[in-house]
């Protein structure tokens, strides 16, 4: 193989001659230009696609990413809204039992016979003092959730205290109603006692079993202690006469009466008008004969017309 190469400046030309291994050598670096070039264009060709492709799924993982916080976000946010109807739903049921115990403080204050003045529920606790440098330890807020579990605690011990303080001035109170005390007359004297005496028709020695307070026709005869009306009526001797049993073994019986008030089977009260004064049946005069019975026997009403009242 020979070659001329030609000088463009001087004109002259040289001519070479290769041989069999050069000329192969000279071919192939001839062939390999081109095709070098061809893989170095395919190659740039391919590293832009790739750069096309990591851009493409790099919007789709921030797309995700994206979409992901929207939901924790929106999860966040029913969340929120579940526990602020909650919280909301605590604080009305917390009002309703604060409104309960005053309520009830103030029945306890009827119960108790308190000074109204000095338990006002409707207002809150009167409290105060001298203004201290000393403040101690700063103060740390506890949580929101916190403070409304403390107040439950709170309101729930209170409930527990004044119920119980409730049953117990109710059971005094029932107590105190069912206590036979007092005389059955609110204006009146005594006329006869208990015990033996002289009849006051036949003129002999016979047994009185009750008192007898005489008064004002018509006047108000009233029940010494609560108790259920088991009779009312005319009885022999009695005239209309009044029956009430107060339990626990005790009744009373109110005789003579011009008008009974109350019919068997009623519910009375401490100090309940329950008849008139009268003189019906065996008597010589407008007065009340007062019996007590004690497991069925009369006992003395003296003892229990000075008893002081509980």
């Amino acid at each position: 193989m020979k070659v001329i190469v030609v000088s463009k400046r001087h004109g002259r030309t040289r001519s070479f001659t290769f041989g069999g291994w050069t000329r192969a050598l000279v071919s192939v670096c001839l062939l390999g230009i081109p095709v070098g070039m061809g893989g170095w264009l395919g190659y740039q060709s391919t590293k832009g696609d790739g750069a096309d492709v990591f851009t493409n799924d790099s919007t789709k993982i921030w797309n995700r990413a994206l979409k992901a916080q929207k939901d924790q976000v929106s999860d966040t946010r029913r969340h929120a809204e579940e526990q602020l109807a909650a919280l909301t739903l605590r604080m009305a049921e917390l009002q309703a039992r604060l409104v309960r115990l005053d309520a009830l403080g103030e029945r306890l204050t009827t119960i108790a016979k308190l000074d109204k003045g000095e338990f006002d529920f409707s207002h809150p606790p009167a409290i105060g003092g001298p203004e201290s440098n000393d403040l101690g330890e700063a103060y740390s807020a506890p949580g929101f959730l916190g403070v409304i579990d403390n107040l439950t605690d709170q309101i729930e011990d209170r409930e527990q205290q004044l119920e119980t303080l409730e049953a117990l001035l109710a059971k005094r109170k029932i107590q105190s109603d069912i206590f036979i005390a007092g005389r059955p007359v609110k204006k009146g004297w005594m006329s006869s006692r208990f015990g033996r005496r002289t009849d006051p028709f036949n003129g002999h020695i016979a047994w009185h079993s009750g008192v007898d307070f005489a008064g004002k026709m018509g006047s108000d005869i009233i029940s010494v202690a609560a108790g259920v009306v088991t009779w009312s009526g005319e009885r022999h001797g009695y005239g209309d006469m009044v029956e009430v049993n107060h339990g626990g073994g005790f009744s009373t019986r109110y005789a003579h009466n011009s008008k009974n008030l109350v019919k068997v089977g009623d519910i009375v009260k401490k100090g309940q008008v329950v008849a008139l004064m009268g003189s019906s049946g065996r008597s010589t005069g407008p007065h009340v004969h007062f019996e007590v019975y004690k497991h069925g026997r009369a006992v003395d009403p003296a003892a229990y017309i000075h008893r002081a009242s509980r």
